[in-house]
């Protein structure tokens, strides 16, 4: 009996023609400053997408994660969208908190805040503010938004919820795997 081998193969033809429209299409894009990672930001309904943009590189910087990509920091921003929406306070509070920022940061390194290149440096004009409203704000609600995500959890080797599941007893309990069996 003859074996089939059912696998798809390709050749070099089929890789230059896909090689051939992709090339093209990326430096398109990256040549007109579309950046896919900021799409996010444009459908903001009372704050700028610049102001959005800069609140994720403060959230990456009071909750440093490298192995966490931006998007879960963006998902987490969101919220407060909707909140400025909402109440005219919360909006002035955080542009205004995001405009001191920009200012130090200038004053400083003659950038904005999400343009500062090291960390340390965006660390430090942190501190700066540590004590603003506007940062106790922020770095209160990321507690919640960003590490109450479910889809985050694996990520820090959280479970979720055992109760559904019985409890810890039945759910984590006997999960240790770095003691020696008696």
């Amino acid at each position: 009996m003859r074996e089939v081998d059912r696998r798809r193969k390709y050749d070099r033809r089929v890789f230059l023609q896909g090689a051939a429209t992709t090339v093209p299409a990326v430096a398109v894009a990256t040549s007109t400053g579309i950046g896919f990672t900021d799409a996010w930001a444009d459908d903001a309904a009372a704050l700028t997408p610049a102001t959005l943009k800069t609140l994720v590189k403060i959230a990456r910087d009071i909750y440093p994660h490298d192995f966490l990509a931006d998007s879960y920091y963006s998902i987490a921003i969101k919220g407060w969208d909707a909140k400025a929406a909402k109440d005219p306070a919360v909006k002035a509070m955080i542009t205004d908190g995001v405009a001191r920022l920009d200012q130090n940061a200038r004053e400083r390194h003659k950038v904005s805040y999400a343009e500062v290149a090291w960390e340390a440096d965006r660390v430090a004009l942190l501190q700066g503010i540590e004590q603003s409203d506007f940062f106790q704000k922020v770095r209160g609600d990321l507690i919640v938004s960003l590490y109450n995500q479910k889809e985050v959890w694996p990520k820090f080797g959280y479970e979720g919820s055992s109760a559904e599941h019985g409890g810890y007893i039945n759910r984590g309990f006997a999960d240790i795997d770095w003691l020696p069996k008696a």
